[in-house]
């Protein structure tokens, strides 16, 4: 009798084990220059293996489609546009430079996609990283015709401007619209518990468990993260920092998050973190808080209707909206700028 007893006790176990409520499957692949992690809670591993290969081959077409130099349907875009000479668009990308110009025009131009020349000039459309910055007449020449979305019209499967100098470049917010499209595509599998990552910016679905999703943001200046936060069902986290893409020059620190006003980096923030639901949007308005700078800041990410941002100033210290202060677990309350 104690034996049967133990060996149901032992099958109560393994079926606790297995129960595809407590599993949590991990992958990885590569797209848009980062790391995608996928994290998916409380279905079965087939499920999960299903969407995990489904995404890897989405993200893999997007990262080809939309990217800013390597040949594909973006690059030949901004070939016709550069000869002055209206873009046919396909149905997939229409949407996408729909939504960037919607992006430009409620930042007031801080968000700029089509800024492209200006980081082909800094040396960011290249898999190596630049070494010393521009000329200064080189830039000064590429301000004299700055691209203006609202001088943009895309309508009727066609993009045209009169601006030559108009090149689109989607990285400022491609990932967030990925991931956007990603967390559809695991609704629409049934799967409702799963975290989409891309080199730390990230979107959610439901929880881990029974607990929400927890998440580190980066300290932009050593190792580990400067605070932690739980993320809500639905709600997308993005982060830009100068420490994501830069280069030295006579010491001192040259990023690519351009101002489009100057043609030089944003030079008042090291950090920024936006909260909301739509990560399009989150990734967007992470780097047109950071162009904003001190003085506009806030009236940008009103503008943007954003109530969650958090700001870390090149003298490390830490702002944040009052919606924002009490979703932040800090570890630390200021930053060391000494530290690179």
């Amino acid at each position: 009798m104690k034996k049967i007893i133990g060996l149901l006790l032992i099958s109560l176990l393994l079926c606790a084990c297995s129960d595809p409520k407590q599993e949590v499957h991990k992958y990885s692949f590569f797209a848009f220059g980062t790391i995608i992690e996928l994290t998916i809670s409380g279905v079965e591993k087939s499920l999960a293996d299903q969407a995990a290969g489904e995404l890897e081959t989405d993200f893999e077409r997007m990262h080809k489609d939309w990217h800013a130099w390597n040949p594909g349907p973006l690059v030949t875009i901004n070939e016709h546009l550069a000869r002055g000479e209206a873009a046919p668009v396909s149905e997939d990308l229409m949407p996408l430079l729909i939504k960037a110009k919607q992006l430009a025009l409620i930042s007031g131009g801080t968000f700029n996609p089509a800024i492209g020349g200006l980081l082909e000039l800094w040396g960011y459309h290249g898999d190596d990283p630049p070494t010393r910055p521009p000329e200064k007449e080189t830039i000064e020449d590429y301000l004299k015709h700055i691209p203006d979305l609202a001088d943009v019209e895309i309508s009727d499967g066609l993009v045209r401007t009169d601006n030559s100098s108009v090149q689109f470049d989607l990285g400022g917010f491609a990932k967030g619209y990925g991931i956007d499209r990603a967390i559809d595509h695991l609704k629409a599998l049934g799967i409702e518990n799963a975290i989409v990552n891309a080199g730390g910016d990230l979107k959610v679905i439901g929880q881990r468990y029974d607990r929400p999703w927890r998440i580190g943001i980066r300290n932009p200046r050593k190792a580990g993260v400067m605070a932690s936060l739980d993320v809500n069902d639905g709600e997308s986290v993005f982060t830009s920092g100068d420490y994501e893409r830069y280069f030295i020059y006579e010491g001192k620190r040259y990023h690519h998050i351009l101002d489009p006003r100057t043609g030089y980096p944003a030079s008042d923030f090291i950090s920024v973190t936006i909260i909301t639901e739509d990560a399009a949007l989150a990734d967007a308005a992470a780097t047109a808080v950071f162009v904003a700078g001190i003085k506009d800041w806030q009236l940008v990410a009103d503008r943007m209707g954003l109530n969650k941002v958090m700001v870390v100033e090149k003298n490390g210290v830490i702002h944040m909206t009052p919606e924002m202060k009490p979703r932040m677990q800090m570890v630390v309350e200021t930053i060391n700028v000494q530290d690179r």
